[in-house]
């Protein structure tokens, strides 16, 4: 593997994971947010590749593990930033976001040798993982983002292109507090469970 991206979010309150309010106020919404990002981006430092890189809108913080580079994420809507996460890499390349701290570095560990493409599709009809044997903007740039049919929409846009495209297993998003229990039931030992446990404790009190 060349390259591994990660495209988030600086985890600011009231500008993440704000379908999480209610019953998390703005602040806490923010802390599991960054616990997310924490354990995804500890999975992806021990996943082996050339390069591991955070597209990033905001500012690095401490939850920053070393060996990234980090780079800004461009102007516009999701698609024009994916397309150009995808624009600045050489090789084989595979993207992942910051909503699904359950991955781990089996499923990162992808091998082209007999695909052009990668497809990890999300279970709310979205996508958690798109890799890309040749980056190519174009395959991005136009696929209406954050609605039940866009995963459909760019594993299409994947096949048309006629490339040979490999499913990775489906996962779930981090949207909503649903989405935040059954995550950390799937990934019990990680900060964004230890995060969660810790929070409905202190709303019990």
């Amino acid at each position: 593997m060349s390259t591994l991206l990660v495209i988030a979010k600086e985890p600011r309150p009231g500008r993440v994971k704000t379908r999480l309010t209610p019953p998390f106020t703005p602040q806490e919404a923010a802390l599991l947010a960054e616990a997310a990002l924490v354990d995804t981006l500890r999975t992806v430092a021990a996943t082996p590749a050339s390069r591991h890189v955070l597209v990033l809108e905001g500012a690095p913080g401490r939850w920053l593990p070393p060996g990234f580079d980090v780079v800004p994420q461009c102007a516009g809507g999701l698609d024009e930033r994916l397309a150009a996460a995808f624009a600045g890499c050489e090789g084989p390349t595979l993207l992942i976001g910051m909503d699904t701290p359950q991955v781990t570095p089996e499923l990162l560990t992808v091998d082209f040798a007999d695909c052009d493409a990668y497809f990890g599709p999300a279970e709310d009809g979205g996508f958690w993982a798109l890799g890309l044997a040749t980056p190519d903007p174009e395959l991005l740039r136009g696929v209406p983002m954050s609605t039940p049919t866009t995963g459909a929409v760019q594993r299409d846009r994947l096949t048309a292109a006629g490339l040979r495209v490999r499913e990775l297993p489906a996962l779930r998003d981090v949207d909503t507090a649903a989405d935040a229990e059954a995550v950390a039931v799937a990934a019990p030992g990680g900060r964004f469970a230890a995060e969660l446990a810790r929070l409905r404790a202190v709303n019990r009190r």
